[in-house]
């Protein structure tokens, strides 16, 4: 294999004698920036949104595609943005994706009309999905040594898990003192630090060039998570019987068998099925998946919560998610990535995901009247040490003995599974919220006199009977993290699968 790129293995400036970056930890910072941009994307135009809709005189039944677009183009491309990295190398997709995001979002900023916002949105997806899961195999490739690791992943488990909490409290910031448009224009600054960061600061091995895109891979595997990604979003405004809903339902299962055939027969696969056959990253993707269910699905009955029935402003609304921030962040920076070293990682994502689904437990008992700091502020902090607890083992387990190779396809399934998680959570918690909040006004609205009251009371009756199939859910990740991912502490024993020797182009 040629190594005589700068920048790349070949940089006698890469390593040390010993074989490690000496600037790895500044690149971590690099990588750090770019997940932060790419995950509180996917909020930051939440709190945003009615202000764009007045400005660009969007229609109600319009109004979501500027969440969907972006959800459906970056969690349908992921997979094939994962394996782009793979064989372009990880460092070159990865300041592609970032130059290429920073443009969609000043073109989503200079929007002039409701087209062109959902088309920037769109691109930006599309960009996300191969910046992604290039940072995350760069992290991967990056810190191999297996103290160095724990921190490295609990900083980005943090990052990934409150990234979305962020978003609201950046995006209340931004839309009340300067502009709803800066919720996108601030990506721009954001990315140029990180591609000067990573010019000087990332090194990645050459991509691997005697290797071929598998393109029908890319075609049943792309369509399917597109299908499945939509049918979600269309369910929560349309409902679960509906016929476009159940034909992309059936479209997107077809779609990912004929993809899962394809896979063992073609030379060049577009995720290699060792991968997800391996008992412990099947355990963290489908831990991932259901966790980020019953995550998602709260954030956005809570910032309904305290805009509409508390009454906050939206910067109020923003930074009453800055404990589940904080609490993320320590869970995963000062308690996972401390531990992961000398305990197995179930032992760390079975009591996290019992602490998220005590702290929904505790939600469930809110009212119009719920004091923040006395009932919602313990239960933003139990969550968010459980979801710290579970992100940080969740990332470095799965991304355990990868073959270099793989690196990037590997990080996309991840990815894969929370923006999926993501989509099912908002659709099936919003539905279960509506049809509860329905039944409630069927029950209670008898005397119009009592109508101002008996309304919110059913808002948040729904929110409270949603928020208790969260926790049944956040306790069913639990189990599959106690059952399936049986791997030992990395300092313990051998990874989940050895790596597998590259091939030499």
């Amino acid at each position: 294999m040629s190594t005589g790129r700068t920048g790349e293995t070949g940089d006698p400036s890469a390593t040390t004698a010993s074989g490690t970056d000496p600037h790895r930890w500044w690149g971590l910072v690099v990588i750090a920036l770019a997940q932060l941009m790419v995950v509180l994307d996917a909020t930051i135009v939440n709190i945003a949104l009615p202000s764009a809709q007045h400005a660009l005189h969007m229609s109600d039944g319009n109004r979501q595609w500027v969440i969907t677009a972006y959800t459906l183009a970056f969690g349908g491309l992921l997979l094939l943005g994962g394996r782009i990295a793979d064989l372009a190398g990880r460092k070159r997709t990865f300041v592609v994706g970032l130059i290429g995001f920073a443009a969609a979002s000043a073109l989503g900023g200079a929007a002039t009309g409701s087209g062109m916002l959902f088309g920037a949105r769109a691109l930006q997806g599309a960009f996300a999905a191969v910046l992604a899961p290039s940072a995350l195999s760069l992290l991967t490739t990056t810190f191999t040594d297996p103290r160095e690791r724990g921190k490295a992943f609990g900083i980005y488990g943090a990052l990934a898990g409150s990234g979305s909490a962020i978003g609201f409290i950046v995006g209340g910031l931004l839309t009340e003192y300067l502009n709803w448009r800066w919720c996108l224009y601030v990506n721009v600054p954001i990315a140029v630090a990180a591609v000067l960061g990573a010019s000087a600061l990332l090194h990645d091995r050459p991509g691997h060039t005697g290797a071929r895109l598998d393109i029908p891979g890319a075609v049943l595997g792309c369509g399917g998570l597109v299908a499945i990604v939509y049918g979600f979003s269309e369910a929560e405004p349309r409902g679960w019987t509906d016929p476009l809903v159940l034909t992309l339902f059936a479209s997107g299962a077809v779609l990912l068998t004929a993809f899962t055939w394809w896979q063992s027969r073609a030379p060049h696969p577009l995720l290699p099925l060792h991968i997800v056959r391996d008992r412990n990253r099947a355990g963290c993707f489908l831990t991932m998946m259901l966790a980020v269910i019953g995550m998602f699905g709260l954030f956005l009955f809570m910032t309904y919560y305290l805009q509409v029935i508390l009454g906050y402003s939206p910067v109020k609304a923003g930074l009453a998610f800055l404990p589940l921030t904080a609490a993320i962040i320590t869970g995963s920076t000062q308690i996972s990535a401390r531990l992961l070293g000398h305990v197995a990682p179930r032992v760390l994502m079975v009591p996290g995901q019992l602490l998220a689904a005590s702290g929904l437990l505790l939600l469930t008992r809110m009212t119009v009247h719920s004091s923040y700091a006395g009932e919602i502020l313990p239960a933003l902090v139990l969550l968010g040490l459980g979801m710290g607890l579970t992100f940080m083992p969740v990332f470095a387990t799965a991304t355990a003995g990868v073959a270099p190779r793989d690196a990037g396809v590997t990080s996309a399934t991840v990815n894969t599974s929370q923006q999926v998680g993501g989509s099912i959570g908002t659709a099936l918690l919003n539905t279960v919220a509506t049809t509860s909040s329905a039944a409630y006004l069927t029950a209670h609205l008898h005397d119009p006199a009592r109508r101002a009251a008996v309304v919110p009371e059913g808002v948040v009756h729904g929110y409270t009977v949603a928020i208790w199939w969260a926790a049944g859910v956040m306790l069913l990740a639990g189990l599959v993290a106690g059952l399936m991912v049986t791997a030992r502490a990395p300092g313990h024993g051998a990874p989940a699968e050895a790596p597998l020797p590259e091939s030499v182009t």
